[in-house]
């Protein structure tokens, strides 16, 4: 079965059409496209957009960038014939990933399609309208340049192929709680798990917030469990600073390296509200002095809009804030367990890849 590569996907873009405007897939979006520049032979990719029903124009707005972890990511994901649904794949991550899906689908060998979709609910089975896929037909090429829709009897399952399971006992201050629903609880627990044991697989050290230490996980509390930051007053870089130990005690979870470098400070959202993981990641920003880190807001998929819009107020702009959505923290933990990753084995730039900038200017 035929694979294809980064660099297959960037040349087949490099020889689009140039000087042409392309438009996006769904017809309801009326934003326009143009590459700026190609960088061979993996990217990156210099595009435009704007929307001239807001009053944009190509000369208004700024270049952005379409990655070379994008593009790689997209291109693993497709085998000949397949219907791949790249916000699946993508998980929310990267503001540019409907640009990239358009941009593929103009190329002679990419065509989009609506497969069916498999429902089941409580053992009745269904086929829906389905969500907007792309296939990668070689055998078959269109014209170049143009977007062109695909027929197909295909029904695909939405059921993930691959589960991430926990071993966790919620303590009785979530249990007996009388304005959390355990459901929700155990959900957030689920993701400050996977955080955790990310890091420690990337060598970090992870203090998770004070009140949710009692949990435990495969046997025994998360304070005793290895790789977890007991007191934040061992931390070099927190306890000098005043007020920032004390600021920093319920936030979610926040990964330390070699007590010189904290890669990312995180507030998990299920239901609580942005707003106050924000406002708490706000305190401690303000407690500390400036330093290389990540403020990150980790939510389920459907909350991306919720998310951006509440991190890109200007109370927050300070912080510069990433989202982190669900499915790409179960990808990055996936990885981890099932290919070994490890300190040794990635980059800024490919911890960088599953999160997504959120204050953005709306």
């Amino acid at each position: 079965m035929q694979k294809i590569t980064a660099a297959n996907l960037v040349m087949a873009l490099h020889q689009l059409p140039k000087n042409q405007v392309y438009n996006y897939i769904n017809p309801k979006t009326k934003g326009l496209i143009r590459i700026v520049d190609i960088t061979l032979p993996e990217g990156p990719i210099s595009i435009k957009r704007w929307t001239p029903a807001k009053g944009e124009t190509e000369h208004s707005v700024r270049a952005e960038s379409i990655s070379s972890q994008l593009i790689w990511r997209v291109a693993n994901a497709f085998t000949e014939n397949h219907p791949v649904n790249l916000d699946r794949v993508l998980g929310a991550s990267y503001n540019t990933r409907s640009v990239l899906e358009s941009l593929i689908a103009h190329t002679p060998q990419f065509y989009f399609c609506y497969p069916g979709r498999i429902e089941d609910v409580a053992g009745n089975v269904e086929i829906k309208h389905g969500h907007k896929h792309l296939v990668w037909i070689p055998s078959d090429p269109h014209r170049n340049g143009v977007l062109v829709k695909k027929e197909t009897d295909v029904a695909i399952s939405e059921i993930p192929i691959q589960s991430v399971s926990y071993d966790l006992i919620l303590p009785p201050s979530i249990i007996d709680g009388t304005e959390i629903n355990i459901n929700v609880a155990r959900r957030h627990t689920q993701i400050q798990i996977a955080l955790y044991l990310i890091g420690l697989h990337l060598g970090f050290r992870t203090w998770i917030a004070q009140n949710d230490k009692g949990i435990v996980y495969n046997g025994k509390p998360l304070i005793e469990q290895d790789g977890i930051v007991k007191t934040l007053f061992d931390e070099p870089m927190v306890y000098p600073h005043d007020g920032a130990v004390q600021a920093g005690l319920f936030i979610d979870c926040i990964w330390f390296q070699n007590h010189r470098l904290m890669p990312a400070i995180m507030e998990v959202e299920h239901t609580t509200g942005v707003t106050s993981g924000l406002t708490r990641m706000l305190e401690f920003y303000n407690k500390l002095p400036r330093f290389q880190t990540r403020y990150v807001i980790v939510a389920p998929d459907d909350d991306r809009q919720h998310v951006i819009r509440e991190a890109s107020k200007t109370t927050f702009k300070p912080l510069n804030a990433l989202y982190f959505p669900y499915s790409a923290v179960e990808e990055l933990y996936y990885l981890c367990e099932k290919r070994n990753l490890s300190s040794q084995s990635i980059t800024e730039e490919f911890l960088g890849c599953f999160m997504e900038k959120a204050a953005i200017s709306i």
